[in-house]
């Protein structure tokens, strides 16, 4: 839908719904994409949950503080981007706005406890998904429910249509590109491969968008190596029976490997790492060359890089802080955030890295972080994890849903770990 300043009354007129007529009809009930005009009121409030002094100080300082032998580097694209700002904002508004009313999320807003906690604090209910849905049967037409930054199934926003309840939408517009290229390949026949994660919140909506569309159908990939093996069915070397044991939970319902991969367009969750996504591309490009001819790939096979922005360019920040020389790396942000993972891995591949949930994971008296490695289920305990002979370099960087404040209060923690009072950096 195009953003419009307020508010957009759903009538069986003008269908509206989140990317321009996802819903034919709807019953009245009103439905916000750009807040309700409360910013200067709710400004002073988010200023005081989620500003970091110290990030400031980087920011007036080439993204570098020195204290004594220790120094902090910041990449230069970090924390909060705009998508994530905008739902929080409008989280915020639509509080400011409805002081009475019930107000629901949609599961979580972003993947950050701290802003999460933040809202459920403000009086904010969390319907979180239990297999992939999310039971709405508490919701009245005069309760309000915020559709997180991920978005929602078309299922979902059908149930709360039906309902008639007020629906404040901070859908991110990378992700709304990412739908509306998906919705494209099942208008046009092609089966969407999705590279994501089949279980995160934006890969259901993203897939469930093929569904616009009768015989729309996906196919959700996680990495090189599962695309790897749709390359082995696409080229004969494993049958469908295989192909659809490996990926019953993420394959649209119905899904036949040799009906629904004769065309395929390639998208992705954009929070992925964009070099991966660009390579499955080419992957399955080459191999449906290889299968079929070049022609038939240049008529049946389409991709199109749908990383967001603030995605690439926080990946990029990484890539060019990594080049320094680094004793130690620290990601901060969720661990269920598909961005700072993404992030984490690119850190570990140079230096020791440190994926940290919240500040208070870095213990400045024992000398421990409690982190994630890369690819664990658990947190793990580090002791003496920072160099104890100096100058120390450590670098600092966090995920799109991570706020400032965070992010400072971990690089106090820094300095304090190496005996340094964080109230004397100046």
């Amino acid at each position: 839908m195009a953003d419009t300043d307020a508010s957009v009354k759903m009538t069986p007129e003008t269908g509206a719904g989140p990317t321009g007529n996802m819903q034919a009809t709807a019953p009245s009930g009103t439905y916000f994409r750009k807040g309700f005009g409360l910013k200067s009121e709710i400004q002073a409030e988010l200023a005081v949950d989620y500003t970091g002094q110290f990030v400031d100080m980087l920011l007036a300082r080439d993204y570098t503080l020195q204290a004594g032998d220790v120094t902090i580097r910041l990449a230069k694209e970090f924390g909060f981007c705009y998508g994530v700002e905008r739902a929080v904002e409008y989280a915020y508004q639509a509080r400011k706005k409805f002081p009475d009313r019930t107000i629901y999320l949609a599961g979580e807003i972003i993947h950050n406890p701290h802003v999460n906690s933040k809202l459920q604090a403000m009086g904010i209910t969390f319907l979180m998904p239990v297999d992939g849905r999310i039971d709405f049967s508490g919701v009245r037409p005069e309760d309000v429910v915020i559709l997180p930054a991920f978005g929602v199934t078309i299922t979902d926003f059908e149930v709360l249509r039906k309902i008639g309840c007020v629906m404040v939408d901070t859908t991110c517009g990378s992700v709304l590109n990412v739908w509306k290229r998906v919705e494209s390949y099942a208008r046009d026949g092609f089966t969407s491969l999705i590279h994501g994660k089949y279980y995160h919140e934006e890969t259901r909506a993203t897939a469930s968008q093929a569904e616009k569309h009768p015989g729309g159908q996906y196919l959700i990939v996680r990495n090189m190596e599962e695309a790897a093996l749709v390359c082995d069915f696409i080229e004969g070397r494993i049958d469908s029976e295989t192909l659809l044991k490996r990926f019953a939970h993420a394959a649209s319902p119905n899904f036949d490997p040799t009906r629904d991969l004769q065309r395929i367009g390639v998208a992705n969750q954009t929070t992925m790492l964009a070099r991966e996504s660009l390579a499955i591309g080419e992957l399955v490009g080459q191999s449906m060359a290889r299968a079929h001819g070049e022609q038939y790939a240049r008529d049946n096979f389409r991709t199109f890089d749908t990383i967001c922005s603030a995605t690439q360019e926080r990946q990029d920040a990484v890539v060019e802080l990594l080049r320094e020389p680094l004793d130690a790396m620290i990601v901060i942000g969720g661990y269920n955030s598909s961005n700072t993972l993404s992030l984490a891995a690119l850190c570990s591949e140079s230096v020791r890295t440190f994926h940290v949930e919240d500040a208070d994971d870095i213990d400045p008296v024992s000398r421990t972080i409690r982190h994630r490695p890369l690819g664990a289920k658990e947190e793990v305990e580090a002791k003496d994890w920072l160099p104890r002979v100096t100058p120390v370099r450590i670098g600092v960087t966090a995920g799109a849903s991570t706020p400032n404040n965070k992010i400072g209060e971990a690089i106090g923690r820094i300095f304090a770990s190496m005996g340094i009072d964080p109230k004397s950096v100046q």
